[in-house]
């Protein structure tokens, strides 16, 4: 397949119910997939359409040796045309929100509004990331009995539990009864770098109507960010979920689907 020139995988995707509503697409962050969307997104269904889309190397989606957001962009467009969606609402959390970005600043005219999730839009050190992508490596899947025993092993490198337990859900056991990777895991970790990098250019814009969601407790949308979003997204509403972390979707579920349906 192919979308303005590059080369695009047929993005696996999940149908959350509201046949009929408005379409809705679900974009995840790094290492995550649709199965991080199934709830949120069926409460979401009572007033949309709603696709959560696993993004390529990620989720049952095929592995491809090039991840940057202009091809994840490209795969999302691709996928959309394959429905013959002319238009839709994009939610993208972290990576996921800087590829929905980068689609609404270039093509403003499939998105009908954009909802992206604690990313603001600029380069980040993602050094936690780099910590988790290192313990993924280390690990050696041919001793591997369950994912308990996985989430044991990582806690010296990744001390919170519930990102350990997060990590564990990339795995799953192959034909021949062993664990491995969902994700392509040396694809993610080589193109970490480029994936840190800010992912819209100076001239990047988008006038439709915009609502950035943003963790209170999270560290990735700081205060100065707020003029970086509006010199983008003139149109944009910021809506902080004080109690919530870098997942408002899942620590605060009732909270964020308010403010996306609000």
């Amino acid at each position: 397949m192919h979308w303005a020139g590059m080369s695009t995988v047929e993005l696996f995707s999940t149908d959350l119910g509201g046949a009929g509503k408005p379409p809705l697409l679900v974009l995840h962050g790094l290492l995550g997939s649709s199965r991080n969307w199934q709830t949120t997104g069926r409460d979401l269904a009572g007033h949309f359409h709603v696709f959560a889309l696993d993004a390529r190397n990620h989720g049952r989606s095929p592995h491809a040796p090039e991840m940057t957001v202009e091809v994840m962009v490209a795969d999302t467009l691709a996928w959309m045309d394959g429905r013959g969606l002319a238009r839709a609402v994009i939610v993208g959390h972290s990576m996921g929100g800087r590829t929905a970005m980068a689609l609404a600043c270039r093509h403003p005219e499939r998105v009908a509004r954009l909802v992206v999730v604690d990313v603001a839009p600029r380069a980040y050190g993602w050094q936690g990331r780099r910590a988790e992508l290192a313990a993924m490596n280390e690990l050696n899947l041919d001793s591997l009995r369950s994912r308990q025993e996985a989430e044991l092993r990582f806690e010296a490198r990744v001390p919170e539990l519930g990102l350990r337990k997060f990590l564990t859900t990339n795995l799953a056991r192959g034909d021949d009864g062993r664990w491995q990777w969902q994700v392509n895991l040396p694809v993610l970790t080589a193109s970490l770098p480029a994936l840190e990098k800010g992912a819209l250019g100076p001239g990047d814009r988008f006038d439709g109507p915009a609502l950035f969601i943003v963790g209170g407790r999270s560290r990735y949308v700081e205060e100065a960010d707020h003029t970086v979003i509006r010199g983008h997204f003139p149109a944009a509403r910021i809506t902080v979920i004080p109690e919530a972390g870098h997942n408002p979707h899942m620590d605060s579920r009732e909270a964020f689907v308010r403010a996306v349906l609000g």
